[in-house]
């Protein structure tokens, strides 16, 4: 396996000395057969990312025993020559609107803090409200009437008057 051969060649000239199926691989090394397959025929452009297919190849090129940094470094420069490859994709496939605005600001709000401050607004509201509450509450208003008859409607409107004093005798 010289330099002068593709990454893909490579894996699928490993995976044939070490008598492997591609079933058997994808089995090992828990990647779907069909993705086996598209690495060993160098068909990058089914995969999503470069992320997978670096994966992809690292796990199989592992399982081979083959030098894992240089099968990257070949991989990569594979990659760089692959129209989809060949810049990052977008990180927005389409314009921002209000609701990604509002999102984005949303994501950026320190929630624990504000729902500790909310706590505590909410618990200072609580204790006023009943606090007004305890101080307008008439504490006579569930006594039952008293076993004594209550007082005249006029009493305490007048004040008798204390008796006159006796003259001293002569």
């Amino acid at each position: 396996m010289g330099n002068m051969s593709t990454v893909a060649e490579q894996l699928r000239q490993g995976r044939e000395a070490r008598s492997l199926t591609v079933q058997q691989v994808a089995e090992i090394t828990k990647v779907r057969s069909d993705h086996i397959r598209a690495v060993e025929e160098g068909n990058y452009e089914v995969f999503s990312a470069t992320v997978y297919v670096r994966g992809f190849v690292r796990s199989y090129a592992s399982l081979l025993k083959l030098d894992v940094p240089q099968i990257m470094v070949a991989l990569d420069q594979e990659l760089e020559r692959s129209a989809k490859f060949a810049e990052p994709p977008p990180l927005a496939k389409r314009p921002r609107n209000l609701a990604d605005f509002l999102m984005l600001q949303l994501s950026q709000v320190a929630w624990r803090q504000w729902l500790i401050a909310l706590g505590a607004v909410a618990l200072f509201i609580a204790a006023l409200w009943g606090w007004v509450a305890w101080r307008h509450h008439d504490p006579l208003k569930k006594v039952s009437p008293g076993r004594y008859p209550s007082a005249p409607d006029n009493w305490g409107e007048t004040l008798p008057l204390p008796p006159a004093p006796r003259s001293p005798a002569r």
